[in-house]
């Protein structure tokens, strides 16, 4: 519960709980288990449900049968959108916390409810009669087998697995199984792991985020925690906690809202040299393009000296969250982090997506600019956001940048698990057709000269912004 609790204030939402049991635990472990009244437990689930407004349950240590039944009463009684369930039977520790009476209601009433289960090793294991579990090939078996069980969604948790060099889960949602991996921390701070991943899956849940997304940013939630923490000394026995928000100026850099994929709808890229020949500063040029209806902003100013585009890049920053509009900055960490804005945008030869994201933390958006189908997949393994794909067309804004077309555009978004962005000489003659290719995955356009290098940039992003509503109604 203070795992939960600490979580969900980090990643910014409000947590009410309900208490099924009191431990007496340490670092050494679980000495002892008191088990609430079950009628004691409704009466805290209806306190809740009738009155707090609630989003999503996350279940925790449900230890009887009763107890089972009690919280499925109160899901039907008060429906929720989202229902997360953590079976807490074994703990990572070894600890057995719920008995083998608990079972057969588990799979056969509460996993049907579910909207997401993540067993670990251990708790895959007993949901499936002592399967063995021992590869990553294993796991993928055991996700489609409690599929079967009902759940629309199973994470499997991979980080007890033996000999494995990062930390691997794997996601089922159906009908697509995705290996999700994570840094190994080396650590033994690693107390209320499991905890602490169901609740933060839970609170992005909360904020509206699709399934996927949100435990991908839950899982770099723990990993970020886990870093930090990783060499505190609390208790003398072999399982410590970890960090959930003495840092939570670094895990929590969110932006004004979660990001969508619909924000790469008018993708606006600005450019010094363009402000710089039609008079205009960093900022009015940001400004005119959020009137005009961009949906997304990022900062791509190559002249300026680094202490003022930090300056320039947080006035833009207020600019752009006071009308809820994402900024992101292009290739510069240092920038992105001084001036607090929502995330990077980089480039194939810039630094590693991943080492991106160890230092922007969990929340921020990254983007990566991708030309083929094995680049594409890359970016989805090293935890990038977005995808910018192009150049589609010839362009003047970027010195020896290989065209991809339309066919080339399509096979990146194909091939990509992430929302895809086109870029490279669009506007407004060609927008339309960009567009109306009508692929998996492809959510917008992205400009720069179409916008920037226009007289009036609120009049050029409105214009674009209405062919672009055109072209997707065409494509609807």
């Amino acid at each position: 519960i203070q795992a939960d609790l600490k979580a969900c204030a980090a990643l910014g939402v409000y947590c009410s709980t309900v208490i099924t049991a009191v431990t007496a635990q340490n670092t050494v472990g679980v000495q002892g288990v008191n088990i609430l009244p079950e009628d004691f437990v409704a009466e805290q689930m209806k306190s809740v449900l009738s009155d707090m407004e609630v989003d999503v349950v996350k279940t925790g240590m449900l230890p009887s049968v009763g107890m089972v039944k009690v919280l499925l009463h109160s899901i039907k009684e008060y429906p929720v959108q989202a229902l997360v369930v953590d079976p807490v039977m074994v703990a990572t520790s070894g600890d057995v916390l719920a008995g083998s009476s608990v079972l057969p209601v588990f799979r056969e009433e509460l996993l049907p409810m579910a909207d997401l289960v993540t067993p670990n090793l251990k708790e895959a294991s007993y949901l499936l009669g002592g399967m063995h579990l021992e590869s990553v090939a294993d796991m993928r078996s055991a996700a489609k087998l409690i599929h079967d069980m009902g759940p629309r969604n199973v994470l499997v948790k991979g980080g007890d697995l033996p000999a494995s060099m990062d930390a691997v889960d794997v996601f089922f949602d159906g009908e697509n199984l995705y290996e999700l991996g994570s840094k190994r921390i080396n650590t033994r701070n690693t107390h209320g792991t499991g905890c602490t991943l169901a609740s933060s899956i839970a609170a992005e849940l909360a904020k509206g985020l699709p399934m996927l997304s949100a435990v991908k940013i839950a899982k770099r939630y723990v990993e970020t925690a886990l870093n930090y923490g990783k060499d505190m000394t609390i208790g003398r026995g072999p399982q410590g906690p970890f960090d959930h928000l003495l840092k939570l100026n670094v895990c929590r850099s969110v932006a004004p809202r979660a990001f969508s994929p619909s924000d790469l709808f008018l993708y606006a890229v600005t450019d010094s040299g363009m402000n710089e020949q039609w008079g205009r500063s960093i900022t009015d040029a940001v400004k005119a393009a959020i009137e005009g209806g961009a949906t997304i902003v990022q900062l791509r100013e190559k002249n300026l000296e680094t202490r003022d585009f930090i300056e320039a890049a947080k006035e833009c920053v207020s600019i752009c969250h006071s009308k809820g509009v994402p900024i992101l900055i292009n290739d510069r960490v240092d920038v992105a982090l001084a001036s607090v804005a929502d995330g990077v945008h980089v480039g194939q030869s810039d630094m590693p997506v991943s080492l991106v994201r160890s230092l922007l933390g969990p929340e921020k958006i990254i983007g990566v600019s991708c030309k083929t189908q094995e680049q594409a997949q890359e970016a989805w393994i090293n935890g990038a956001d977005y995808i910018g794909s192009g150049g589609v067309f010839p362009t003047n804004t970027k010195a020896n940048n290989k065209t991809i077309g339309l066919d080339g555009l399509k096979e990146v978004c194909f091939a990509s698990k992430l929302p895809v962005v086109a870029i490279g000489g669009i506007g407004l003659s060609n927008a339309h057709s960009v567009m109306e290719i009508n692929v998996p995955n492809l959510e917008g356009v992205a400009v720069v000269s179409a916008l920037f290098n226009a007289e009036c940039v609120s009049s050029a992003t409105k214009q674009l912004h209405e062919i672009l509503k055109q072209a997707v109604q065409t494509r609807k």
